[in-house]
């Protein structure tokens, strides 16, 4: 991978949370040339109330490989247990390694304030990864050219809601998705397994439906049909300028 090289990580706690939460941003940048990259710190093996764990987690790395194939991005996974992902010296290292390995421009995670703590977790180790992995010494896995620490926005936590105050999240950007809704939903119909599980117990296809729900609530923002919102992270030493904006006007 060459320095030259623009690549996007969507970094996320569980199968399916990047094609919710950022789905169609992925889909724009894949065809502005970018290389996409979309991981998860869990496994997905509490992702079923049947299969054991193994069975259930190979089953959604599948369906996440399957996803991200469909736009021509690359699925990883540093398989934690799901409701145990916990920002701690082991994990910490495999996300820098990761980064170390994909040199990200962009990198899109969770809010540092979200409905379940694997989501908050990941923040964290996306923060860290994010301002460590250009860091010589922070990995034995050599430096590529062009390494810098890279843009880092926050997708909408789920419902575009704070979970302790209930209060909606004000965006620093948001962007059309309309011309991609479709192809969003499909990524997100690659996960079968979540939901075939929604549309038995709710009878519809509540697992497409309530993605395009959030989407719509997004577009009013901005006068479209479909978007996604983000914020940016402005802290020392992060790129200050807008990229999402800039690329996806």
């Amino acid at each position: 991978m060459s320095d030259a090289k623009n690549v996007v990580l969507c970094f996320m706690a569980h199968p399916d949370d990047a094609e919710i939460l950022c789905g169609g941003v992925l889909i724009r940048l894949g065809e502005l040339g970018w290389d996409v990259h979309i991981a998860t710190v869990a496994a997905g093996d509490c992702g079923s109330e049947k299969l054991p764990g193994p069975e259930i987690a190979a089953i959604r790395k599948n369906e996440g490989t399957a996803a991200a194939q469909l736009i021509g991005g690359t699925y990883h996974t540093l398989a934690e247990p799901d409701v145990n992902v916990i920002f701690d010296k082991s994990t910490n290292r495999k996300a820098i390694d990761l980064f170390r390995q994909l040199c990200p421009t962009l990198v899109i995670t969770h809010p540092r304030e979200d409905y379940m703590l694997d989501h908050e977790q990941t923040h964290l180790l996306a923060r860290s990864a994010a301002f460590s992995f250009p860091i010589p010494n922070a990995s034995s896995i050599p430096l590529l050219p062009g390494t810098h620490i890279p843009h880092l926005y926050y997708a909408d936590p789920i419902e575009g809601r704070n979970p302790y105050t209930g209060e909606p999240v004000t965006p620093t950007v948001t962007i059309d998705v309309s011309r991609f809704i479709d192809r969003k939903a499909e990524m997100l119909a690659c996960h079968a397994s979540q939901r075939e599980w929604l549309r038995a117990h709710h009878g519809m296809d509540e697992y497409l439906e309530a993605m395009k729900r959030h989407s719509a609530e997004r577009g009013s923002l901005i006068g479209t049909d479909y978007a996604e919102s983000f914020r940016q992270h402005l802290g020392h030493a992060f790129p200050q300028n807008d990229l999402l904006a800039q690329l996806l006007p």
